[in-house]
């Protein structure tokens, strides 16, 4: 949808609201836009980091009973896929969430990172506020 909205528009930033904007980037890299530098070895590397670490969180899932464990793992499942096929299919994952304060701008990022960080966040709460059962 959003390569669809950006080929229809002349200017590479849609600015929706004082603080939010659709903007079109690529990343290459990973988190932050880090060793954002060579697009082929880039896609080989991380694709393969994201499909190792998808087996452990499947296995993990398999054997999870918590259903916010159970949910969180399959936000991160889902956000690392969504992820690896965009950087399979274009050589690059697609960003475009522009959150900012004046000028200052967070990094943009997508749905599938959304869901990556929420997915972990519930993960650390879960993890920090449950109480063990009693033996």
């Amino acid at each position: 949808w959003i390569l669809g909205f950006f080929a229809e528009r002349s200017e590479p930033v849609a600015v929706l609201t004082s603080f939010f904007n659709l903007v079109l980037t690529g990343n290459r890299g990973m988190s932050f836009g880090l060793f954002n530098t060579n697009a082929t070895m880039n896609t080989a590397i991380f694709t393969v980091l994201a499909a190792v670490i998808v087996i452990a969180l499947v296995v993990w899932l398999r054997r999870a009973h918590n259903p916010v464990i159970r949910i969180a793992l399959g936000m991160i499942i889902g956000g690392a896929i969504g992820n690896v096929i965009d950087r399979l299919m274009r050589g690059a994952v697609v960003d475009f969430l522009d959150f900012h304060i004046g000028a200052w701008h967070w990094y943009a990022f997508n749905l599938a990172d959304a869901a990556i960080c929420l997915g972990v966040i519930a993960l650390l709460l879960d993890g920090l506020l449950a109480r063990p059962k009693a033996a």
